[in-house]
């Protein structure tokens, strides 16, 4: 304890005893403050912020039970639930010092002390106040992003039938434990789904962990989500939590679960089968409590049925499944939605875009959107970046459907599929100048999923 840190609080009825602790702390921490007595805890608990408060067990009115120290470590929790105490007493013994740890004490020292003991007590003290004070700071950072991104359906809302279902199903599931597998295509969003799950949960004051599972390589899989020691392999330089042990006591969400191979299928599986993980690199498993949501925009049945996906893992992830129309099947949703859109945007750009011309809307309800939501959002941002004037017009939105050559669509001389993949990939591709992210969102897939595809047909 070389520095002076640390603001430390006594509380003893002895005066011998406060100035000892005065004399000996005062070189080695911040601030050391005493009371003689319980009664005034209240408003030195609201006059500051103690980092280590040294509590005496007992005072004048009980010398032995030290039922007056719990009563005051009751009192001093009431007002701060992170207080680091440390009891100290003449009359200690091991069962009062559990029961003072039982209690919500930190720590029990024993009168007459030894210096270094005490002062090495006080320094861990210091230390757990410091760690429980980050996590606190980082749990509130957690819940004030989560309320920033998880407002009530904020880009997922809708009218239609089709959404009303939906959010029926959500409010029915989300208070539960059950996992949930959400399908639908590209963009129609499903990771907004897994948040509304979470947001409404009894699992809403822990972590939500997203990972896209179609961007970690095959060989970091386990790394990953299970995690590492130090050493495991040669990068391996510090030791690393796995995304499922980081999750633990909250949410974890694994998008594109149905691009898994086979093998990792099977990795998975053991892990939510025993809820238990293993590091890279070691030997101890570890328990681990989550809440799953998957998603997958692939046909995970016919997966199933072709022998790509593991039937025990979707019974294990599909407890409850929640399927995600496409807009071109949401009535009704477009013009609600671009409008939402249209107020984000006109803000975020600080432009006075008052409304949607009737012919916009007109052409953005006969588009097919091929990109769902995701398309739709793009869109309205991109016609507010570009427009000079007070609304939307028709001519400010420039649609795939645009750009497709007069008189055709793709001829095939063949109903191969993969043909036929390999040959609209190669076209939208050209379309786009070799623009991956625009080739991707008019294809209706995700970056990751455009370049696995290409890589496939050696694009």
């Amino acid at each position: 304890m070389e520095d002076k840190v640390g603001r430390i609080l006594a509380i003893d009825d002895n005066e011998d005893i406060l100035f000892a602790l005065k004399l000996l702390l005062r070189s080695h921490v911040e601030l050391i403050d005493t009371l003689s007595g319980p009664e005034r805890i209240p408003e030195m608990m609201r006059k500051e912020q103690w980092d280590v408060i040294l509590l005496d067990m007992n005072f004048t009115k009980d010398a032995i039970s030290g039922q007056e120290g719990f009563d005051s470590l009751k009192v001093i929790l009431e007002h701060d639930p992170n207080a680091v105490v440390v009891f100290i007493t003449a009359y200690g013994d091991a069962e009062k010092a559990v029961k003072a740890i039982k209690a919500g004490a930190t720590d029990f020292i024993l009168k007459p002390w030894q210096n270094e003991k005490i002062l090495a007590t006080i320094n861990s003290a210091i230390s757990l106040r410091r760690s429980r004070m980050l996590s606190e700071s980082l749990r509130r950072k957690q819940q004030e992003i989560s309320a920033v991104l998880d407002q009530p359906f904020t880009e997922f809302i809708g009218q239609s039938l089709e959404m009303q279902e939906v959010f029926t199903t959500i409010k029915k599931v989300a208070s539960t434990d059950a996992n949930v597998l959400i399908l639908g295509e590209n963009g129609t969003g499903k990771e907004l789904v897994a948040r509304a799950l979470y947001r409404n949960s009894l699992r809403k004051e822990e972590v939500f962990i997203s990972v896209d599972l179609g961007s970690i390589a095959e060989t970091l899989f386990e790394s990953e989500l299970f995690g590492h020691e130090k050493g495991a392999f040669t990068d391996a330089h510090k030791m690393k939590q796995g995304r499922f042990e980081i999750a633990s006591g909250g949410t974890l969400f694994l998008d594109e679960i149905g691009n898994l191979t086979y093998p990792l299928q099977s990795k998975l599986l053991t892990v939510i089968e025993r809820r238990e993980v293993v590091r890279v690199g070691a030997a101890k498993p570890l328990s681990v409590d989550v809440r799953l949501i998957t998603a997958t925009n692939n046909n995970i049945n016919e997966e199933v049925a072709n022998g790509n996906f593991r039937q025990d893992l979707l019974y294990r992830v599909n407890t409850v499944e929640i399927h995600l129309p496409p807009l071109r099947d949401r009535g009704g949703d477009v013009p609600i939605l671009a409008e939402h859109f249209l107020k984000i945007y006109s803000k975020k750009y600080r432009k006075s875009i008052r409304n949607i011309q009737s012919s916009a809307l007109k052409k953005l309800n006969q588009y097919q959107w091929p990109g769902n939501v995701r398309e739709l959002q793009h869109a309205i941002e991109r016609a507010v970046i570009m427009c000079d004037g007070t609304s939307l017009g028709s001519e400010d939105f420039v649609l795939s459907s645009d750009r497709r050559p007069s008189g055709g669509g793709f001829d095939f001389e063949s109903y191969n599929l993969d043909e036929i993949e390999k040959a609209i990939i190669n076209k939208v591709m050209k379309q786009n100048q070799g623009n991956v992210t625009q080739a991707a969102s008019q294809l209706g897939l995700t970056r990751t999923s455009l370049y696995r595809r290409m890589e496939k047909h050696d694009l």
